[in-house]
């Protein structure tokens, strides 16, 4: 893998569960979403349904382990959800899972698929290294209201996912800010795959290789790369 990861002895600490995989991908071709794209959603929807079995997804092990972490660092997880949680939702709802672009819609059919927080970075805005800490409260976060673009910034001691210039994704995998999300543009991704016991690691590889599958699928002249999982 080109770009490290690197995740914070506090971070460690406050959820000694947590794993991630990452998956990067170079020469992608995206694009509206389509219905290749709309159909993974909608699979996604029906594996979900499934494996919940009429549950609600937060009685899912997985994502009451998600919500113990949020706890954790100070958030309230029935107000501030987790993205798996928040997808599953919705996918789950009368009006379905959105439609973004290619890329976005395959990565929130394996997030959806597997009950599992995905997020996906352009590499080509991602300034140097990424990092997961508890943040200061001083660091920018570039999001959109209004449709402008506003810059707000986390709570001290919130977990934040961050490069050089700033906060990427908020409350640990909350929400992407806009200036290293994925567009129709993009050609470089970094996708990033996270876990908390009781997920297994096996479990986590099994969601990266089906990630790495439909990105090769989507765009067979990519070079995708698989990273090694890190976690317990």
């Amino acid at each position: 893998m080109t770009r490290p990861l690197h995740i914070s002895g506090e971070v460690q600490a406050l959820a000694p569960g947590f794993g991630h995989l990452a998956v990067e991908a170079h020469g992608l071709a995206n694009g509206p979403s389509d219905e290749a794209s709309s159909a993974l959603l909608d699979e996604a929807t029906r594996r979900l349904a499934e494996r919940l079995g009429g549950r609600a997804p937060q009685d899912d092990p997985h994502i009451a382990a998600w919500r113990a972490a949020y706890t954790a660092f100070g958030c309230k997880p029935s107000r501030t959800r987790n993205s798996a949680e928040a997808l599953a939702r919705r996918a789950l709802a009368d009006g379905g899972l959105p439609r973004i672009n290619r890329l976005v819609d395959l990565y929130n059919a394996i997030s959806v698929a597997h009950l599992i927080p995905v997020g996906g970075e352009d590499l080509d805005r991602i300034q140097g290294d990424m990092r997961l800490v508890r943040a200061t409260g001083d660091e920018p976060f570039v999001t959109a209201a209004g449709g402008a673009e506003v810059i707000e910034h986390p709570e001290p001691g919130e977990v934040v996912w961050c490069d050089d210039e700033g906060v990427t994704c908020r409350r640990w995998n909350w929400r992407q800010g806009v200036r290293t999300r994925l567009t129709e543009d993009s050609v470089s991704a970094l996708f990033l795959l996270e876990r908390m016991a009781p997920m297994t690691l096996d479990e986590l590889r099994t969601a990266g290789a089906e990630l790495a599958e439909g990105l090769q699928k989507a765009c067979p002249d990519a070079r995708i790369e698989i990273g090694e999982v890190w976690g317990q």
